[in-house]
């Protein structure tokens, strides 16, 4: 069973993908964090966020493993993973390894933002989650504040807009929900029942051997 959870930035789908693959026993993939990744390592290599060559040599060659997470998780990273995410042979080179991902035996998890659209167009659940502008800079500012930096909601709200419109705009893989994907509006939602809604959801659309009842 293949899950793609698509949407934009402080909507919940990290949070959501992170329980749904708990509650159904499957391994998950933040897709993000490979662009985040990608475009830290392009910064700490003193490279242009624009030479698509570099940047997708870095991608070809990430580990993972060698980030700090919280050193991901930053507004600065973030930026400058929008950015790297906008050239073509960037997702190509990342392209394979999610794939091979969602390909294991037992199905998995993996959020993003072309999840349902190119990654896995034929995963059998998809949902889009998305949340009010405002709602979600506030969130990811507070987000950020427990982490130690500081930043103001409506400065964060400007840094949302500018990535949500390039993230839409660009060519590649534009975010956008997949046409068969199942909408979830959390402005109004505790995380909690933003869990419980998406998974009655994936319940619904599977047949009953599919489900599996974990405590």
């Amino acid at each position: 069973m293949i899950i793609a959870i698509d949407g934009s930035t402080a909507s919940g789908k990290g949070t959501l993908a992170k329980r749904v693959a708990a509650r159904f026993g499957l391994p998950h993939m933040d897709t993000g964090l490979l662009y985040r990744a990608t475009g830290a390592a392009a910064i700490n290599a003193g490279v242009n966020l624009a030479n698509e060559a570099a940047c997708a040599q870095i991608a070809q060659n990430l580990d993972l493993d060698r980030f700090d997470p919280a050193t991901l998780r930053t507004a600065a990273v973030g930026q400058a993973a929008s950015k790297v995410a906008a050239l073509p042979a960037v997702r190509e080179a990342l392209l394979n390894l999610q794939r091979e991902f969602a390909g294991r035996p037992s199905g998995a998890v993996l959020d993003g933002r072309d999840i349902g659209t190119v990654i896995c167009p034929d995963a059998d659940i998809k949902l889009w989650i998305d949340a009010d502008l405002d709602v979600r800079a506030q969130r990811r500012a507070a987000e950020l504040t427990q982490m130690g930096a500081s930043i103001s909601a409506e400065d964060m709200a400007r840094q949302l807009r500018e990535r949500d419109a390039r993230d839409k705009g660009r060519d590649v893989a534009p975010m956008k929900p997949a046409e068969d994907a199942v909408l979830l509006d959390t402005t109004h939602l505790s995380i909690e029942d933003m869990v419980s809604r998406a998974i009655e959801i994936i319940q619904a659309a599977l047949k009953p051997s599919q489900t599996t009842d974990n405590p």
